[in-house]
């Protein structure tokens, strides 16, 4: 069985709130679509704005190796003839080799929102489509809330269809436009479908009731070949069907080659890439794709997946491209420090003294509010330092820290720091718009003489959390830094009931993780 993979993140998956794509950030994104292998790519509904036209231009001068470019468009208007309509003439002037159009299937739809006759709309279905059929292209038809529409008037729905398939489109595509069909009530609906039409069958789900994919993947089993989507689910109000998670359903659960193994080795970073142009974090709890969608906490699990993977993994993580994780947490027991030791190069045994001590130590800190999931690098070096393996680079003095409010301009810090770095005591001023940034400043002025390897690393993120709100002003936080360097990123974690001291401790650690690994 052959399916076709349709992508809509340029078009539908630009409707998510906070999502703005540049033409160059379409460019880059449609680029990554191809290599992933997908087959169709909507680029934009060029009668909607003059970025679409413009990138249906530039797309041309890109040589794809496996996507079709399709532009989008709704049908003619009511009483307006085909020829006449700015929306269609723009729509064949962008001159892709496929155009995707939707029509109303739902009376409701036609009778609320077209404010038109049920016979209009079905000229309307049959002259769009049979003018862009003319005009030499692929046609798929977006049957536009088809599903709902089966549902109130079942023999409308369909003539829809049917008027579709007369006027020569390639595909009918089955939307599920409102995101509300559960997959079993779908299943005899398409099965219905199938059995009165010979064009080829699509679907088109929105996620609404968290059931897209499963939905998409329903309707695969009962016959439909052409599946849309977009990247990591972008889309309006809930999304649409996710096809991170979609064609590795289709490929390694249900057998259907959509693309290939190498492709399919892409797509974790594929999903990553197209989250940070659409500047939007990548979900963590992504299956297949994100960051711990293999990552292992509890002890019990570790200790199995370390004997056989498929223990508690329902695929391998290679084949789309990600790795196993294992966190260290409260809930870890000795396998999970067994296997952080071994990444880290440690011959740690498990009945030793020192293991013991290790996670009767790690309990206690996260009994405080430390949380190593998210400062990994700390946990390294609490490693280290327990086993005699690691010596401070630098040594705290004292530090001392002066915050103005300056008039309207805002706040300022000076930090006055003293360190011993190799038996030598060293003083430094920094100033920064923080008490953090001041620290930082000044650490620098001393350490990047000495380690010029600091030059090259930066802060790329600060989060604070309250651990005990109850305890209003006197609470104890948690501070997160993220830290960077031309190749690598870490992060480290620091808790206290002083904000400051917390901050402090988090950023001795990411520069000492950083001269630990030089």
């Amino acid at each position: 069985m052959k399916v076709t993979l349709f992508d809509t993140t340029l078009r539908d998956g630009a409707q998510t709130e906070g999502i703005s794509f540049s033409l160059e950030d379409k460019l880059k994104i449609a680029k990554l679509l191809d290599e992933l292998g997908v087959h169709y790519i909507e680029g934009g509904w060029p009668g909607s704005n003059p970025k679409d036209i413009e990138f249906f231009k530039k797309i041309k001068q890109v040589k794809l190796k496996n996507a079709k470019i399709c532009a989008f468009s709704s049908t003619r208007r009511p009483g307006i003839k085909v020829e006449d309509d700015k929306n269609i003439q723009t729509l064949i002037a962008a001159g892709t080799p496929v155009v995707s159009i939707f029509g109303k299937t739902w009376d409701f739809h036609v009778k609320d929102a077209l404010k038109t006759t049920l016979q209009e709309n079905l000229d309307m279905i049959r002259e769009t489509i049979a003018y862009a059929k003319q005009a030499g292209r692929e046609v798929i038809f977006d049957a536009e809330h088809f599903f709902d529409g089966y549902k109130a008037n079942q023999e409308y729905a369909l003539k829809c269809l049917k008027t579709a398939e007369f006027a020569g489109a390639d595909v009918l595509c089955l939307c599920d436009t409102n995101g509300g069909s559960l997959a079993f009530e779908i299943q005899a609906i398409i099965k219905d479908v199938r059995a009165q039409f010979k064009t080829p069958l699509g679907i088109h789900a929105h996620n609404d009731s968290e059931t897209a994919v499963s939905v998409s993947g329903m309707a695969v089993y009962c016959g439909c070949t052409h599946v849309q989507g977009t990247i990591n689910g972008y889309g309006e109000r809930c999304g649409n069907a996710n096809l991170c998670s979609i064609i590795p359903i289709l490929k390694l659960k249900m057998g259907i080659d959509c693309v290939t193994d190498d492709q399919l080795k892409k797509l974790t970073e594929i999903s990553r890439h197209v989250a940070e142009i659409a500047n939007l974090p990548q979900s963590a709890h992504q299956p297949f794709v994100g960051r711990s969608a293999f990552s292992h906490k509890g002890g019990i699990h570790v200790s199995a997946v370390v004997k056989h993977p498929g223990t508690y993994e329902h695929v391998k993580p290679e084949l789309v491209g990600n790795e196993r994780r294992v966190t260290i947490s409260e809930l870890s027991g000795v396998s999970n420090l067994l296997v952080k030791a071994e990444e880290y190069g440690i011959d740690l045994k498990k009945e030793s003294k020192e293991t013991k001590e290790l996670i009767g130590t790690l309990k206690a800190m996260e009994n405080q509010g430390y949380s190593f999931e998210e400062g990994e690098s700390s946990f390294e070096l609490l490693v280290r330092r327990a086993l005699g393996e690691f010596k401070p680079f630098f040594e705290l003095e004292e530090f001392n820290i002066q915050t103005a409010k300056l008039g309207e301009k805002g706040t300022q810090s000076i930090a006055h720091l003293k360190i011993k770095v190799k038996a030598k005591i060293f003083d430094a001023v920094g100033e920064g718009d923080g008490p953090v940034n001041a620290l930082d400043a000044a650490l620098r002025k001393v350490l990047e003489n000495i380690y010029p390897d600091l030059k090259m690393m930066k802060l790329t993120d600060y989060k604070v959390r309250v651990l005990n709100s109850e305890a209003g002003t006197a609470a104890r936080v948690r501070v997160i830094i993220e830290s960077a360097d031309e190749k690598n990123v870490w992060n480290t974690v620091g808790v206290s009931t002083n904000v400051i001291e917390a901050s402090w401790l988090a950023l001795v650690d990411s520069i000492e993780y950083k001269l630990l690994k030089k």
